[in-house]
C-alpha cells in the first residue's frame, strides 16, 4: 500500500472520533520509538517491550540473586538491555561497578560459550522476554545438555503474550478499541493464537511490521474493522509471519518449558500462566534449583500509573512521576526504564519537543 493510499483509507471516519490502540509493539521493538518520532501518537498506548519485556516483577537484585552473583566464582551473563535495570539493591551495571562479574551477552549461546572458555566459573544466564527470546534459551539448553557442559545455568523469567492481553482486555476500566499485534513475537507463536480476541471480545486486531508504514497501514487495518463494526486477526506482516507460527522453534519451547502457576507482572500484578519454567528434563541447567532461589515480590511504588498507562486509563505524562521523579536517566516505573517503553518513548519522542517549544515561546 503506498504511502498517499494509506492516509485515505480510513474513509470518512469523523476526525473527533477518538479510537485507542494498544501497540504490543513496544512490547519487543521500535515501534514505541517510531510512533512517537514520526507523531503518530493520539490514542496509542503502548505495552513496556517484550522483546526483553520490563513490566515483570524484576527478580534479580533480590539479596539470593546478588549473593550469588557476590561469588567470585559466578559471572553473571545478561543482555545489554538489562544493564540498567533498577532492582531493590541496584542494577547489575551498578553491582558491577562493585566488583561483582557481570557480563553483556548478544544471545544465550553466547553465555554458553563463555562457560566452555571458563570450566573453572559457573555462568549464569538471566534469561527474559516474550516467545520471541524464548526459542534460542531453550535451544542453547538443550545444546548445553546435549555436550554435556554444567557450569552453566539459566534463570529464566520468559514470559508469555496472551495471558498478558488476556489480562488487560479482563481489567474493568480498560479503554482499549483494538490492538495492534507483536510482530516478532507472531513471527515464533503465528496469527492464530490471536482469533478468540476478535471471537470473544469483539475487538480488531493487525499484526503489524515495525516500519513506519507497516504502522501506519495497520492502523488503517483496524480503523476500518471498528468503520464496519466487524472485529477479525489481519496480517499486515505476512513476508514474515506465519498464520502458525514457526513450529520448529515452538517445538523446542515446549520440550524445554513448562507454565509456571503464576507470575507477577510490573503494571498488572498476578497472571496466571503467563510464564515459562524450566522443565525437570533440564533442571541441572535451572539457576533457580541449582541456587535455591526465592520468589520475591518486587512491585512500582505506588505512585507510578504504569498499569493505568497500559489500559489506556491515561497517557504516559498524565503520570504523576512522569518527566519529574521518573525519567529514563533515573527510571522509576516500569514504562520508563526500556527506551523502548511506552513512557520512554513519549517522554523522548513528545515531551521534550513540547518543552522545546514551550522554551522557544517564552523566549
Amino acid at each position: 500500500m503506498k504511502m498517499e493510499n494509506a492516509a485515505y483509507g480510513a474513509g470518512s471516519i469523523d476526525n473527533h472520533q477518538r479510537r485507542d490502540f494498544l501497540l504490543f509493539h513496544n512490547a519487543e521493538g521500535a515501534g514505541g520509538k517510531l510512533v512517537r518520532r514520526n507523531g503518530l501518537r493520539r490514542g496509542i498506548h503502548g505495552l513496556a517491550r517484550g522483546h526483553r519485556q520490563r513490566i515483570r516483577s524484576f527478580r534479580l537484585q533480590q539479596p539470593a540473586e546478588v549473593a550469588i552473583a557476590q561469588d567470585p566464582d559466578v559471572i553473571f551473563t545478561a543482555f545489554g538491555d538489562m544493564m540498567r535495570v533498577p532492582g531493590t539493591q541496584g542494577s547489575p551495571l551498578e553491582h558491577k561497578a562493585r566488583g561483582m562479574d557481570v557480563r553483556i551477552v548478544y544471545s544465550p549461546a553466547d553465555a554458553l560459550k563463555l562457560a566452555e572458555k571458563n570450566p573453572e566459573k559457573h555462568v549464569m544466564f538471566f534469561a527474559i522476554g516474550f516467545e520471541t527470546t524464548a526459542p534460542s534459551t531453550a535451544l542453547t539448553l538443550m545444546r548445553a545438555k546435549a555436550q554435556g557442559i554444567h557450569n552453566f545455568s539459566v534463570f529464566c523469567n520468559h514470559v508469555t503474550i496472551i495471558p498478558a492481553i488476556r489480562a488487560i482486555l479482563d481489567s474493568p476500566d480498560m479503554r482499549l478499541d483494538a490492538f495492534i499485534g507483536p510482530g516478532h513475537v507472531s513471527t515464533v507463536i503465528g496469527c492464530r493464537p490471536y482469533e478468540w480476541i476478535a471471537k470473544n471480545e469483539n475487538k480488531p486486531v493487525a499484526v503489524s511490521g515495525f516500519e513506519p508504514l507497516d504502522i501506519l497501514q495497520s492502523i488503517v487495518m483496524v480503523l476500518r474493522q471498528l468503520k464496519a463494526e466487524e472485529a477479525r486477526i489481519e496480517n499486515q506482516y505476512k513476508r514474515v509471519v506465519p498464520w502458525e507460527g514457526n513450529r520448529a522453534a515452538l517445538r523446542a519451547m515446549a520440550e524445554v518449558f513448562e507454565l509456571r502457576p503464576y507470575f507477577e507482572w510490573r503494571g498488572l500484578g498476578f497472571i496466571s500462566q503467563s510464564a515459562l519454567r524450566i522443565r525437570e528434563s533440564h533442571a541441572q541447567w535451572d539457576a533457580e534449583r541449582r541456587f535455591d532461589i526465592p520468589g520475591v515480590r518486587v512491585t512500582d511504588p505506588k505512585a507510578a500509573q504504569c498499569g493505568e498507562v497500559l489500559k489506556g486509563v491515561l497517557k504516559p505524562h498524565q503520570c504523576k512521576l512522569f518527566g519529574n521523579e521518573c525519567t529514563p536517566e533515573h527510571p522509576i516505573g516500569a514504562l520508563m526504564v526500556s527506551s523502548e517503553g511506552s513512557c520512554a518513548a513519549y517522554f523522548n519522542y513528545e515531551h521534550r519537543k513540547t518543552a522545546m517549544v514551550s522554551i522557544a515561546s517564552a523566549a
